[in-house]
């Protein structure tokens, strides 16, 4: 039987998702270099073959421990769904000699890299520039049409974000990105490869976006994702995920499969995904691209990340077109004949739609709830919603029952999320609807905290 050797970080589709799928094709050896979540642990070694969590991993050269370990278990192909171990993967890959996202890995994770590229092959993107002092921000806040976005430029989850509307507030913007990052690497929500990521800061202008040119019905985002695949250096588009509208300053609330774009707005947007990942010359990977939406047709690319879209992008695609993309991902890897869509799904295609939800402690509006809540992951699958629609917490990416949530932190973005929820309904627009539905009754459903509990 073939073997595979799945790195784990965190980020990404849920591990046990990924660990079910990948098991049912192949042989699993688990290389954590995170914590496994402990609703995951047990199916974790009954499933795999083997479990190594090396407790040195931080301190060790994380391509050549990948390497060490690929070769001890004879592994056939070396994958990971996590950001943050894309490009030590990559590396790897290239030593063993196996099939994998290639060299160019760095340019669909390093976002100055990334925007570079694009500026060469004339993409439209937001004007940018690269920052790595405080003394370049000022730089570029002075040749830059304000409101910009200063960015951490290996980050993800929306972390870091810190939107800078005049010259008075580049310097605070530039402490609050620092901190969240040194945060982010303390919780594990950072660059496990390259030491100097911390680093690295890219600032860009914000364009306006909108979504009723786009969109049928209001409520949805102004942006959307091209869900996809690179094999053998060919880009696959696979479907669109829309959503809902960010948080401030640019927090992913949830994301909905299909987005209900029409035929020529979809194939404008995949057309524009499709210059964007071979910009980047990837080679076997998964692809998730994020484009924003304006006015008269205009189109701006946010990120490329060569791999799947995170939260409960991939399970999504499954429940509503029936594609496995993680059990096809290793099938290819693996050398083994796979039949990808010959173009991006439409929601004809579709059966029903899906959506993850990301729960904040915001409002609909954005606000802050006025006061402290419990996680009860019962009270939230009792909301009312649409006759038809399901909804269940996944317990691998949400908080404890009985743990308090915390309080939105908008530099932290998705650092503070307190549950991620999946929800299946009749129709995209339906989940949309159940999502507002389920955001304007999480503060009155959740139970309150105690005060000892918040001081805690």
């Amino acid at each position: 039987m073939s073997k595979v050797l799945l790195v784990h970080a965190k980020g990404g589709p849920p591990l046990g998702h990924v660990l079910s799928r990948a098991a049912a094709r192949a042989e699993v050896h688990l290389l954590a270099l995170s914590a496994l979540p402990p609703v995951v642990a047990g199916s974790a070694r009954r499933l795999c073959a083997s479990v190594d969590t090396p407790s040195d991993a931080p301190s060790r050269d994380l391509v050549s421990l990948i390497v060490s370990r690929a070769r001890a278990v004879g592994a056939d192909a070396v994958l990971t769904f996590s950001e943050y171990a894309v490009v030590a993967v990559a590396e790897a890959c290239e030593a063993l000699g196996l099939a994998g996202t290639g060299r160019a890995a760095a340019l669909a994770r390093d976002k100055r890299l990334m925007r570079r590229t694009w500026r060469e092959h004339g993409l439209p993107q937001p004007e940018f520039r690269s920052v790595a002092t405080e003394s370049d921000l000022y730089e570029a806040a002075a040749s830059l049409p304000f409101p910009l976005l200063l960015k951490a430029a290996w980050s993800a989850g929306s972390t870091a974000h810190q939107i800078i509307r005049s010259p008075y507030e580049v310097s605070a913007a530039w402490r609050r990105s620092r901190e969240v990052m040194a945060e982010s690497a303390q919780l594990g929500y950072a660059e496990l490869h390259v030491a100097e990521a911390q680093g690295h800061y890219v600032v860009e202008q914000i364009v306006t976006g909108t979504a009723s040119e786009w969109f049928d019905e209001p409520g949805w985002g102004d942006y959307v994702s091209v869900e996809g695949v690179v094999a053998d250096g060919t880009f696959h588009p696979v479907c669109l995920s829309g959503r809902m509208p960010t948080v401030e300053p640019f927090t992913e609330r949830a994301g909905i499969t299909p987005a209900p774009l029409s035929q020529d707005a979809q194939d404008r947007v995949v057309a524009l995904a499709r210059q964007a990942v071979d910009a980047l010359g990837l080679r076997d990977c998964g692809t998730h691209t994020e484009i924003k939406l304006g006015a008269d047709g205009r189109m701006w690319l946010i990120e490329t990340a060569a791999r799947f879209g995170g939260a409960m992008t991939v399970p999504q695609i499954e429940d509503v077109f029936g594609l496995d993309l993680v059990g096809m991902l290793v099938d290819h890897l693996l050398g083994r004949p796979v039949e990808w869509p010959e173009h991006a799904l439409t929601p004809d295609r579709a059966r029903g739609a899906a959506g993850s939800l990301v729960v904040l402690a915001v409002d609909g509006r954005g606000e802050p709830w006025h006061d402290r809540k419990v996680w009860d992951p019962a009270a939230v699958k009792d909301v009312t919603l649409s006759r038809g629609s399901e909804l269940s917490v996944v317990a691998e990416s949400s908080l404890a029952d009985g743990e308090v949530v915390p309080v939105y932190d908008p530099a932290a973005g998705a650092n503070t999320m307190a549950g991620l929820c999946l929800l299946s309904a009749t129709d995209a627009r339906t989940v949309l609807r159940d999502f507002e539905a389920l955001v304007d009754a999480l503060p009155r459903v959740l139970p309150a905290a105690r005060p000892e509990e918040v001081s805690v």
